[in-house]
């Protein structure tokens, strides 16, 4: 029998692509600042009767800056802005990938729907022109898995190739798979995150049929307002972010930057429903205690909590409860802030954008805000960093990440000193 030396994982590389910033450093001034990305839609046409005119767009934005032209009308929205983030990770985590072995470096990247603006034009394509006006493209830009696929060509990654796919837990997930694989020998280096490109008539159509979304048309950018007693729904955002993982011994032999450790994660099932979380958040403080179990860390330790936060009525009460009853009385020393009310909610890429902002946050000890925190809902009585960034050095922080078909996830980083 094989004894397995878990070996230690560090982040080397960080990117971004969101609706406030193109690039790691652009979002993180914006979230510091609490500079809200949420405006009025303008990837297509929407009339009065909409009940949803706004999300967090990705605005300005051009791919053709690190994708050839030709390449990019190969790939979805989703797909583009996933591989323009792996590309300034990689840049950022300053590994040569035309030397070492490429069969000990993969790639984990997730997204929670995939190519759905292919899909939505092309079905209409199909119902307006007939089938032979269908592009042979079609199924490569709608896969779940095109990102990491496109990924692992641009740097010839030729290990572990995966992609998840489990809603608003998928980038979480993904880094989580991706920490294994380093953890037991596997690989040496992953690309892990996830990318969502999801702002298109049926999602946003959808979703507002679900009531999930918030419904202030008259005031977009207030819209996101995780745990405020005046919260209605949250607010759909695209994006994308990548992080690179490194085995600890490796990344210290190339000198590489170190931003922090990953030391922890944790996952659970609700078996409840499929939209709705139980009402004391027990799945999901199943995977913070998961989580601090896998890291060795006792609850007292961790000192900042980036909370799934998405501003809807059940979800945030459900997470107040599960950090209440993981925490205890810890619970009121600790700082819990919704990056979401900045960025809006990026399903399936959350995860990601999510664990960037954390490792920042514990890297350059400054917590950034829940903007829009005006009144808390009763009974939210923690510190939610309202409206301004917070300075504090913080040795432990958890990501946490939670998605419709009772998904939860979370994440241990540690200060790396």
């Amino acid at each position: 029998m094989r004894t397995i030396q878990l070996r230690r994982v560090v982040v080397t590389g960080l990117g971004a692509v969101t609706d406030v910033g193109h690039d790691v450093p652009s979002m993180w001034e914006s979230l510091v600042a609490g500079r809200s990305g949420i405006g009025p839609i303008s990837y297509f046409e929407q009339s009065e009767d909409w009940g949803v005119r706004f999300a967090g767009e990705v605005r300005d934005w051009d791919p053709t800056k690190v994708i050839d032209a030709r390449e990019a009308k190969r790939m979805d929205r989703f797909c583009q802005l996933g591989l323009a983030a792996a590309v300034e990770a990689a840049a950022d985590c300053g590994i040569d990938f035309k030397s070492g072995d490429p069969y000990r470096r993969g790639v984990a990247i997730g997204s929670g729907v995939g190519g759905i603006d292919t899909i939505e034009v092309n079905h209409i394509k199909l119902l307006q022109t007939g089938p032979r006006k269908v592009s042979p493209f079609v199924v490569p830009r709608l896969m779940v898995n095109a990102c990491a696929g496109n990924v692992s060509i641009r740097f010839d990654l030729r290990g572990s190739n995966i992609a998840t796919a489990t809603a608003c837990a998928t980038g979480a997930h993904a880094i989580g798979a991706a920490y294994h694989l380093i953890q037991r020998g596997d690989a040496e280096v992953m690309f892990a995150g996830g990318a969502e490109g999801a702002v298109t008539p049926i999602c946003v159509s959808a979703f507002h049929a679900m009531k999930a979304l918030s419904t202030r048309n008259d005031d977009p950018q207030r819209a996101s307002r995780p745990f405020d007693r005046d919260r209605d729904g949250f607010v759909l955002a695209e994006g994308a972010a990548v992080i690179v993982l490194e085995e600890l011994e490796q990344a210290k032999r190339r000198g590489a930057k170190i931003y922090a450790e990953l030391v922890g994660f944790g996952a659970s099932g609700d078996a409840f429903h499929i939209a709705a979380p139980e009402e004391g958040g027990q799945g999901a403080a199943k995977a913070m205690e998961f989580a601090m179990r896998d890291a060795e860390v006792n609850p007292q330790q961790i000192g900042y909590i980036n909370a799934h936060g998405t501003s809807t009525p059940l979800g945030d009460s459900a997470e107040v409860s599960a950090v209440k009853r993981v925490f205890g009385e810890h619970a009121r020393r600790l700082s819990v802030s919704s990056t979401k009310s900045v960025t809006g909610h990026t399903l399936g890429a959350a995860g990601g954008i999510e664990s960037v902002a954390t490792i920042l946050a514990i890297q350059r000890g400054v917590l950034p805000p829940t903007i829009n925190l005006e009144n808390p809902d009763e009974g939210f009585d923690l510190d939610f960093v309202p409206k301004v960034a917070k300075e504090r050095k913080v040795e432990f922080g958890i990501n946490n990440s939670f998605g419709f078909g009772g998904h939860n996830t979370s994440m241990i980083f540690k200060r790396f000193a």
